[in-house]
C-alpha cells in the first residue's frame, strides 16, 4: 500500500458505479495493493517504478457493467481521484 492522499471522485464516476451497485472502495483498495487492472504491460512497469522512483499511478478497471473506470494517484502523493477516462 501506498499514500493515496485526498481520495476524490468525478461526479460521472460516482453515477457509473452506482449504476452499476459499485463501491468506489472497491477500486481504491485494488488501486492501493498494487493492482492496476487492465493496463497494458508497459503501464504496469511505469506504475511499479513510480512506487520506487515516483511518478503518477494509473490504474484502468470496468465497472460491472462494462464501463471503464480510472484511478489515478498524483505524482507527489497528494491526491488520488476516479475518473472516466473521457473526464481527464
Amino acid at each position: 500500500m501506498f499514500d493515496l492522499g485526498q481520495v476524490l471522485a468525478t461526479p460521472a464516476a460516482l453515477n457509473a458505479l452506482r449504476r452499476s451497485s459499485q463501491s468506489p472502495a472497491d477500486f481504491i483498495r485494488r488501486h492501493g495493493g498494487g493492482d492496476w487492472g487492465d493496463v497494458d504491460g508497459r503501464d504496469w512497469k511505469q506504475n511499479d517504478m513510480a512506487l520506487r522512483e515516483g511518478g503518477c499511478i494509473l490504474s484502468s478497471y470496468k465497472t460491472g457493467l462494462g464501463e471503464q473506470i480510472w484511478v489515478i494517484t498524483e505524482a507527489d502523493r497528494s491526491s488520488t481521484c476516479i475518473l472516466l477516462p473521457e473526464n481527464y
